[in-house]
């Protein structure tokens, strides 16, 4: 009987998908695409451009003129695998792509069958999101035709990419530096971080207060509640005079309890994976980068060697932006949440989760492939990676499925005179899903919560009318915080809001402007490097249309409705080229020349005084003169890190009568004389408490040899007055706590 040849693109995927096919299949793998457009790199292949493309194309490998007809060759060192699968095709009856189920899939299955020469009537495509038997078997058993508005839309992307890149590259050669490269996409990706960290260091903190009281009632525990209201208006405290008479304030009234109020609240589980929802989760509890969390998962949808199974594919398509679940996945995942962890785990219905508009319909959520194959059934077969990754797709998958967590929340309103203060209580009544899945993640924008946001602790039985007890007042000083500096979990989160690229091209795309040197990581934040910023400046200043956000959002819409079948890819290439080509001639004129006239910088020549530049040389960026060649001082730049936050009022003055200010340095802040450096006098920032010992001078917070806190008296060492437990309650924070009198 004549052999089917079935092909694939990974040999991990072929040896899986071999093991459920009989000796009348025959599996190989094209190991990845076997045809590109050609890079342009060597003798050989711009001979063949020129060859093929007789108007000599300003992009490598299209010819703009003809309808931006491409022309593929076969990859450098794809030859013997292709001439492997011509010779298999040749002794097989069918030929069935079976590459991956998304456009670079499609793309790679049209390739194959140029090169193969099978006949259309014999060549078909069959897509499975799970390598399992059932799953292989069906697809076979209803293959289809491959998707040519699919393969469109995959060959639209890579000549955009390949039009911005190979006319965008050579510009940054001329203007900045040779070898520099910019990417469609890539370079928003790049602008969104340099816009972040512009907005970081122009950031002017601002001061604020909050004020809590600690009270207790007829019943313990004590508990505290903070201010939220002054005379029917926010309690909006922006210096110490207003924080002082609320503080005064409070002391002197009597507080109340004036409303109090029960609630249940339920939460729901969060939705199976997504590509991109897997790389943030895997970033922020695995501290995995999104490169190594689409390897593995690549590994463990291709196959893994379970002993004696074989090779087994543990968990479904990883590259999806769909959160549907197949019926037959929903009903084995409540089975075994009520056989694992008992009937008031499972909800009377599945839960249901709201799907993208760009999402594929026909994919899946990332799951488990069998409910069979509970993490610590594969641990022994899995390396630490492997199965850290699976234990977290696991457990967010059943947890899906599972029961809301019920919380009782009770709030309670204080009236203290005009002074309003609030108190909110949060009790965990049922886990539910929380047992499987934790819900505590690392905060995104950490030092942004708002200190007058209310704690979620548990309160005791209070009575409208209850007179309470004021334990003590405790009023802080704090700042705002400017936007956080993007992590790998929060800039794949925001280029999804933004529509920028897809869940599938996330990683490389925070991959590629890394290898470039235009970002690089400090403690594990994203920071545009000096190179970055430049190009970033230029790009948005030269091509404003295409390094906007929106542009691109739409751009991949329009790929989307490529895919769809309702608009032409020709069409969309040609509305995006000719705009393009036209900022092109005039940045060739209009783009500034680093190479040749330098960047200003507001920083002196140390030899003879003339402006210092930012210049482009061999090695990359340096600073020199600009009176060069008759200075040629030259310097490598040394990265500055950010000042710190201007100096902030106080209300005190220094001994020879001028305002003090509050600075900030290393070991947190204090009170200088705004005459430095004619007047270097500075003291310790002070609470505003007296000292109880001398009655004179006040408590100020200072830190040992050791480094630990302690309040000791403004006056040392005339008074020795020292206080160590309400320091040593702070424990090590840089930001000193201010207390008033």
């Amino acid at each position: 009987m004549a052999k089917t040849l079935l092909v694939v693109e990974s040999p991990a995927k072929a040896k899986t998908i071999k093991k459920y096919l009989g000796k009348d299949y025959d599996v190989k793998a094209s190991v990845g695409h076997v045809k590109d457009l050609p890079d342009g790199s060597d003798k050989t292949t711009r001979r063949a451009r020129f060859q093929s493309i007789p108007h000599r194309s300003p992009v490598v490998g299209v010819d703009v003129n003809d309808n931006f007809k491409p022309h593929y060759q076969i990859i450098p060192g794809k030859e013997k695998i292709v001439k492997e699968l011509r010779e298999a095709a040749a002794k097989a009856d069918k030929l069935f792509l079976a590459t991956d189920p998304d456009r670079e899939g499609e793309a790679i299955a049209w390739h194959l069958k140029e090169e193969l020469g099978k006949p259309d009537d014999q060549t078909y495509r069959i897509l499975f999101n799970e390598l399992t038997e059932r799953r292989i078997k069906e697809a076979i058993a209803s293959p289809t035709r491959l998707n040519e508005d699919k393969y469109n839309a995959q060959q639209a992307r890579r000549i955009l990419d390949r039009i911005v890149g190979y006319q965008l590259s050579p510009l940054l050669w001329e203007k900045v530096q040779s070898g520099l490269s910019a990417g469609r996409v890539q370079s928003v990706a790049l602008r969104i971080i340099v816009d972040r960290q512009d907005a970081i260091d122009k950031f002017v903190p601002q001061e604020y207060w909050s004020i809590t009281a600690l009270l207790k009632g007829e019943k313990p525990p004590s508990f505290q509640a903070k201010l939220v209201e002054i005379d029917g208006e926010k309690a909006d405290i922006r210096d110490v005079q207003a924080a002082r008479a609320a503080f005064l304030q409070a002391q002197s009234e009597t507080f109340v309890v004036s409303d109090v109020q029960k609630k249940e609240r339920s939460r729901k589980p969060q939705p199976p994976f997504i590509t991109s929802t897997l790389q943030q989760e895997a970033s922020k509890k695995l501290r995995f980068a999104g490169t190594r969390t689409m390897r593995i998962a690549q590994q463990l949808y291709e196959g893994i060697e379970l002993g004696s199974e074989g090779a087994v594919g543990l968990i479904t398509y990883m590259r999806t932006d769909s959160t549907r679940i197949a019926p037959e996945a929903i009903e084995a995942v409540r089975q075994y949440i009520m056989s694992s962890y008992g009937p008031e785990y499972l909800p009377p219905k599945p839960h249901t989760y709201k799907v993208g508009k760009s999402a594929q319909e026909a994919h899946e959520a990332i799951r488990p492939t069998s409910m069979a194959r509970p993490p610590e059934k594969v641990a022994p077969f899995l390396d630490k990676a492997q199965l850290a990754l699976y234990t977290l797709i696991w457990n967010r998958f059943v947890a899906s499925q599972a029961a809301a967590a019920i919380f009782d929340m009770t709030t309670v309103v204080i009236a203290a005179g005009t002074l309003r203060f609030r108190a909110t209580g949060t009790v965990m009544r049922f886990d539910g899903f929380t047992r499987i899945y934790s819900i505590d993640s690392e905060d995104e924008n950490e030092g942004q919560k708002n200190a007058n946001e209310d704690s979620a602790k548990s309160l005791p039985l209070l009575n409208v009318g209850e007179q309470l007890t004021l334990v003590k007042i405790d009023p802080r000083q704090h700042f705002t915080q400017p936007p956080p500096m993007f992590n790998e979990a929060s800039l794949i989160k925001e280029l999804e809001e933004l529509g920028i690229g897809r869940p599938s091209t996330y990683a490389e795309i925070i991959s590629t402007i890394q290898k470039r040197k235009y970002v690089e990581l400090e403690d594990k934040k994203f920071r545009p490097t000096l190179l970055g910023r430049i190009i970033a400046n230029l790009l948005v200043e030269n091509f404003p249309r295409l390094l906007d956000t929106q542009f691109t959002a739409q751009m991949e819409s329009s790929l989307d409705r490529i895919e769809d079948g309702e608009i032409s890819w020709t069409d969309t290439l040609r509305e995006f080229y000719l705009p393009f080509q036209e900022d092109i001639t005039l940045a060739k004129q209009a783009m500034q020349n680093i190479k040749k006239t330098g960047l200003p910088i507001n920083e002196s020549c140390p030899k003879c005084g003339k402006p210092l530049l930012i210049r482009s040389g061999r090695f990359g960026l340096f600073l020199g003169c600009s009176a060069y060649p008759e200075c040629n001082y030259t310097s490598n730049i040394q990265y500055k890190k950010p000042e710190p936050p201007q100096s902030l009022p106080s209300d005190q003055t220094c001994d020879c009568g001028a305002p003090m200010v509050i600075k900030t340095s290393s070991r947190g802040r204090f009170l200088a004389c705004s005459r430095y450096p004619d007047c270097k006098v500075t003291r310790p920032l002070g609470t505003g408490v007296t000292c109880p010992k001398c009655g004179k001078g006040e408590l100020v917070r200072r830190r040992s040899k050791r480094g630990r806190f302690f309040y000791g008296c403004s006056r040392y060492p005339d008074c020795d007055y020292t206080e160590w437990s309400r320091a040593n309650k702070m424990g090590n924070e840089k930001s000193p706590e201010s207390k008033l009198g």
